[in-house]
């Protein structure tokens, strides 16, 4: 069982261990469902595993926004100003376990029961069509060039 884990998520690596709840940028998982981050490497007791079997399970509890950011942009001497704001829309994530091996839940995904394909019914014959033509598909015309035209005024 490993005691932390770095994992990544939107691009930025962070260290968890089970139990730490931290915001991060907003993921798409739903408010209160699980979901399983990249794992990039893995480490406790001495023993560090670059490996990618063990997998970190993280429930999202939140989404809440960021703190606003206030922008401003000014220039001397023009009475140039320009106020804009940010908030970022984050989700606050907790970590429940580290160390449940990827290779398990393969396994019982592939011990489900397959349901027999119903073998399907044979295809009808397609009538053949009768000596009809298609009508031609007639081409648009062709675009005659642009004219200028020059105005001769003189002053």
């Amino acid at each position: 069982m490993a005691d932390y884990a770095i994992i990544s998520l939107g691009g930025k690596q962070y260290r968890v261990s089970e139990g730490d709840r931290l915001l991060v940028d907003r993921v798409s998982t739903g408010e209160g469902k699980t979901f399983h981050p990249d794992v990039l490497f893995t480490g406790g007791g001495g023993k560090p595993n670059l490996s990618q079997r063990i997998q970190v399970t993280a429930k999202v509890v939140g989404t809440p926004l960021g703190d606003k950011i206030r922008i401003g942009k000014y220039k001397a001497k023009k009475g140039y100003r320009r106020h804009t704001g940010f908030r970022a829309k984050l989700s606050e994530i907790e970590i429940q376990s580290i160390g449940a091996a990827r290779s398990s839940t393969a396994a019982a995904k592939k011990e489900e029961p397959k349901t027999e394909a119903k073998p399907k019914a044979a295809a009808k014959p397609k009538p053949r069509a009768t000596a009809t033509k298609k009508p031609a598909t007639r081409k648009p015309p062709a675009r005659k060039p642009a004219t200028r035209t020059k105005t001769t005024e003189n002053k």
